[in-house]
């Protein structure tokens, strides 16, 4: 596990949906200074706003609201917004429709809005996409990803972030002398970040030819839907040695499983660093979880759209900004972008405070967001 880890350290939640549902929701903060309550912002950052700057407003369209994984890529996005002194406009579905984000898009964009930041799940969104874009209003996309809107993604290196989970787990089981079974499990299948992250869980995961890989499996992503599928496939393969899934739901649900199984083999993998996926990797209850750096994902899109349209700054065209991967057991924390060593205690805070989070990942506000157009690659980088 240790070479793994410092692999994948230099190599580098994504996924995470709540309920299942129909309508948008919409939130505004508006704000004309930095936050009061942020006192880690950097003079660098405050100065760069002006008095003498138009207004600006984003609006910020999330593939569901509600989920604890998202709000923290919303929280971001607000600080980001207070910082610059714009209006942030949230909304977007309770459940992922694609439809009805592109709907709240060309909303916000009829209402007004000077610039969108946006998670795409569905090619379907593309086209309107574009001809946002090409009517004169700017997008940055987050988060979910098709390569065809023509607009900077932020995100993790999907595939690549597989591969480091997959590595993780086989190393868990046993490594490449491992002999058993291998489950995994999909939230959404379709949507080309998780199928991504699929593809380099399998291709690590392969290295030990005794390990036979099963799925993955549709476990849904409303949280009781959730559980209640990993569950059967327990139920189906009770002597599996790993359970991995791909979504911000499954950590928590592994641990219950573990909990309700406590003689059972398993090991449990997954994604994203909430609260509830903590608590079950504290208890032992699951194994790991990678993260997929929530603050970056908020933060670097608002950053980007306002940095464009106050000065100038033609980003119609696909290309990729690294979020970076958070690679999280009980005994060890490991952090893109040379972001100071943690404990697992001070990550929990982080998870659970926006003020923590972004004293600490200032730095990032500070290096790779402020140097954002140096740091842009190909979109072709964020799977390979």
């Amino acid at each position: 596990m240790k070479k793994i880890f410092q692999a994948s350290a230099i190599g580098f939640m994504a996924l995470v949906l709540a309920a299942c549902g129909g309508g948008v929701t919409t939130s505004e903060s508006t704000s004309s200074s930095p936050a009061e309550t942020t006192d880690s912002v950097s003079e660098e950052t405050t100065d760069s706003v002006s008095e003498e700057q138009a207004p600006l407003t984003i609006g910020f369209v999330t593939h569901v609201i509600g989920n604890p994984f998202i709000q923290q890529i919303i929280d971001a996005a607000q600080q980001a917004a207070d910082d610059l002194g714009v209006t942030l406009q949230v909304t977007g579905p309770a459940g992922a429709e694609a439809d009805a984000q592109l709907k709240a898009a060309q909303t916000l964009v009829a209402a007004g809005v000077d610039g969108i930041a946006i998670s795409v799940p569905s090619e379907s969104m593309a086209q309107g996409l574009n001809q946002i874009i090409t009517d004169g209003t700017p997008i940055v996309t987050f988060n979910l990803m098709q390569s065809s809107v023509n607009a900077p993604y932020v995100g993790e290196k999907s595939v690549e972030s597989g591969r480091v989970l997959g590595a993780a787990m086989l190393d868990a089981i046993g490594g490449a002398s491992a002999s058993g079974q291998a489950i995994l499990g999909n939230c959404f299948p379709g949507f080309p970040v998780l199928e991504n992250r699929a593809t380099g869980v399998q291709e690590s995961l392969s290295i030990a030819t005794g390990v036979e890989i099963l799925g993955p499996f549709d476990v849904k992503v409303d949280a009781a839907e959730n559980y209640g599928k990993w569950e059967g496939l327990l139920g189906a393969n009770p002597d599996a040695l790993a359970l991995i899934g791909l979504c911000a739901p499954d950590i928590a649900s592994l641990g219950k499983l573990k909990q309700a199984n406590p003689d059972s083999a398993f090991l449990g993998g997954g994604y994203d660093l909430t609260t509830e996926n903590l608590a079950a990797i504290k208890s032992g209850d699951a194994t790991m979880s990678l993260g997929q750096t929530p603050f970056m994902q908020g933060y670097a899109p608002v950053y980007m759209l306002v940095d464009a349209i106050r000065n100038g700054i033609d980003i119609g065209k696909p290309s990729f900004l690294n979020s970076g991967t958070e690679i999280v057991t009980k005994d060890k924390v490991i952090e893109p972008f040379g972001l100071p060593s943690i404990t697992f205690a001070e990550l929990e805070e982080i998870a659970a405070s926006p003020a923590k989070s972004r004293e600490y990942y200032q730095p990032l506000v500070d290096g790779v967001i402020a140097n954002w157009q140096s740091e842009l690659r190909p979109i072709a980088e964020e799977s390979s």
